[in-house]
């Protein structure tokens, strides 16, 4: 049997950064694994054959896990095409051809950070409650490292803590961030932050936003002015338009991804608090219906837990061990 098959043992030649990194992932998506392992362990129960009844039932399971209707679809059909040519059996076989079929649907989502202007502009949205603000510190953390320079711009004047927490972040991380205070006009702080930013040669200036507002058409219509008064500044800008979302949201942020996107044109996603939830399969189905490029994965409290989101750690991360499917009962 061709790729398929995967051989999952270690050489020993492995990068160990890469490996504790893939540990570290795993660990964290523990809950969304774990769900995973107890629905098919019970599809497997009896030593039960990849037949259709049992089909039916695994895309039952994944449609419950989040995955959504049409990557669970997809992964069954998957499914069927390979067992019809290798006559798959164990569980083995079948977790090997849903990577596959997993890699294929998330492959699209997988382009990294490309900072291309100086300074590049990353305009954040998202509601509020995904961790924005503190997803905006573990970018700039992140950049930091990668030897830029970066600048904060407080946006979210609708709640003067988001301001303040912003500004702690800044001092912790020590870079400057622009801010007017509660109330002030948010066009105006990410207009005098794109100005500042092209002064001092920032390389990214990250733009914090309001995640609420009386109405949600007043919301969008701020986040389009404050889209408007850049491209002013500059003609590219923002460069990037960046949601964070909840994992832990489940559908929810399929419907969040759908207004925001219609409104100011979403160009990557950052999914975040996947380590506190069992709904990590919503990856895919966001990459199934909007294919947007994920560029982060937060998985913990700490500010090195944001990372690069690779497909094949990912999935690696969230699919069981074949060793972990109980078919003794």
């Amino acid at each position: 049997m061709p790729s398929l098959l995967r051989n999952t043992k270690k050489t020993g030649n492995e990068p160990k950064s890469s490996e504790s990194g893939s540990n570290k992932l795993r660990d964290r998506l523990s809950k969304s694994r774990n769900a995973l392992a107890r629905g098919l362990s019970g599809l497997f129960r009896g030593s039960k054959e990849l037949d259709p009844t049992l089909l039916e039932d695994l895309e039952d399971l994944l449609i419950s896990a989040d995955l959504g209707v049409g990557p669970s679809a997809k992964i069954i059909d998957h499914i069927r095409e390979v067992t019809q040519k290798f006559d798959l059996r164990s569980a083995g076989e079948l977790l090997s051809a849903m990577h596959d079929e997993m890699e294929v649907i998330l492959k699209p989502c997988a382009k990294s950070l490309q900072i291309d202007a100086r300074p590049y502009v990353m305009l954040v949205v998202g509601v509020n409650g995904v961790g924005k603000t503190t997803t905006i510190a573990k970018i700039a953390n992140w950049l930091l490292k990668q030897n830029r320079t970066v600048m904060l711009a407080a946006a979210d004047t609708y709640r003067a803590a988001a301001v303040e927490q912003l500004t702690r972040w800044g001092d912790r991380l020590q870079v400057p961030v622009i801010s007017q205070g509660q109330g002030a006009d948010a066009a105006a702080v990410a207009h005098d932050a794109l100005v500042s930013a092209q002064s001092r040669s920032i390389d990214v200036l990250i733009i914090d936003t309001a995640g609420r507002q009386h109405t949600q058409i007043d919301l969008m219509n701020q986040l389009k002015k404050i889209k408007r008064v850049l491209t002013n500044l500059d003609a590219h800008a923002p460069h990037e338009v960046v949601q964070i979302l909840d994992a832990g949201t489940g559908q929810n942020a399929l419907s969040q991804l759908e207004h925001f996107n219609q409104a100011v044109d979403v160009d990557s996603l950052c999914l975040t608090k996947l380590d506190g939830t069992a709904k990590g399969g919503i990856l895919l189905a966001i990459a199934d219906k909007f294919a947007i490029p994920v560029r982060f994965i937060g998985v913990g409290e700490d500010a090195d837990d944001l990372r690069p989101f690779n497909v094949a750690q990912f999935i690696d991360a969230l699919l069981p061990d074949p060793g972990s499917l109980d078919q003794s009962n």
